[in-house]
């Protein structure tokens, strides 16, 4: 069943990336990518050195490292459609990127990475653990990965309506799927708006990262909530034992704007 939904899982994704392909504005800043990975890890660790990119999708990520000067990025995709999404969005610095047509558990071993990094992937993969464990083989020893979750915590109001709204929203057509996304933005509008004056749940979220989004982007955020067809919203304890039940040493975790789990772990030298 877990093959099953994975596949339709990653069919969603594909198309939905061939239908949103467009990386711009604060979506795909340096300054997003910086609040995604801080405060464990810095975006200037990555200059120089060779990173993998765990479901690539359109490109905004791989892109997103490279602006730091990163050397190498070997970016994963296992959608044919997203693929060619990548591949089209990344072209100008295609040089700099070893593209893989593959799932996450399907990394290249040895290939003595600096870093792993997985944004918003992780939590759509019924079975995470033989990617984590690709992971820790593909990076050199003292590597670290980082992955970013949904979090359970800090949304216990939010998956109480999305949660049930989504067991519809998978089964939905494009259009109509799109219509939804389009009235929830208009709502997502005004609930922005009260943040600005009402401590409201995910306020911090709201105010200094979606609000900075253009209304496209808004949208695509919640298409992106709504679309796949399995997604998994974790405790801290499941955060970090997806790393340390593999293998990582000095795993840490991070709650990021209070709604969401950024986890970072060390390969251990010894092996």
């Amino acid at each position: 069943m877990s093959d099953k939904l994975q596949n339709r899982t990653i069919e969603d994704f594909g198309d939905q990336w061939s239908r949103y392909q467009d990386n711009s504005g604060f979506y795909a800043s340096d300054e997003l990518f910086a609040d995604m990975l801080e405060p464990l890890l810095s975006p200037e660790s990555l200059q120089d050195k060779k990173v993998a990119d765990i479901g690539s999708g359109s490109g905004r990520i791989v892109q997103m490292i490279l602006a730091t000067g990163a050397e190498k990025v070997y970016a994963l995709e296992p959608s044919i459609d997203a693929f060619k999404t990548l591949k089209r969005n990344t072209a100008s610095v295609q040089k700099r990127i070893e593209y893989l047509n593959v799932p996450g558990n399907k990394l290249p071993q040895n290939l003595d990475l600096d870093y792993v990094l997985s944004i918003g992937v992780i939590h759509h993969i019924p079975q995470p653990e033989e990617t984590i464990r690709a992971c820790l083989g593909a990076l050199k020893p003292g590597g670290q990965c980082l992955i970013w979750l949904y979090g359970k915590e800090g949304n216990e109001i939010y998956l109480k309506f999305i949660e049930p709204l989504r067991k519809l929203t998978v089964k939905l057509p494009h259009v109509v799927l799109s219509a939804i996304s389009h009235v929830m933005n208009v709502l997502l509008g005004a609930y922005i708006f009260l943040c600005r004056w009402m401590p409201l749940p995910m306020r911090d979220y709201m105010r200094e990262v979606i609000a900075k989004m253009s209304w496209a982007k808004r949208y695509l955020v919640i298409y992106d909530q709504l679309n796949p067809a399995y997604a998994k919203y974790y405790t801290q304890q499941e955060a970090y034992g997806l790393l340390a039940d593999i293998g990582f040493e000095d795993v840490k975790t991070h709650h990021r704007h209070g709604y969401s789990w950024t986890v970072m772990g060390t390969r251990p030298r010894n092996i």
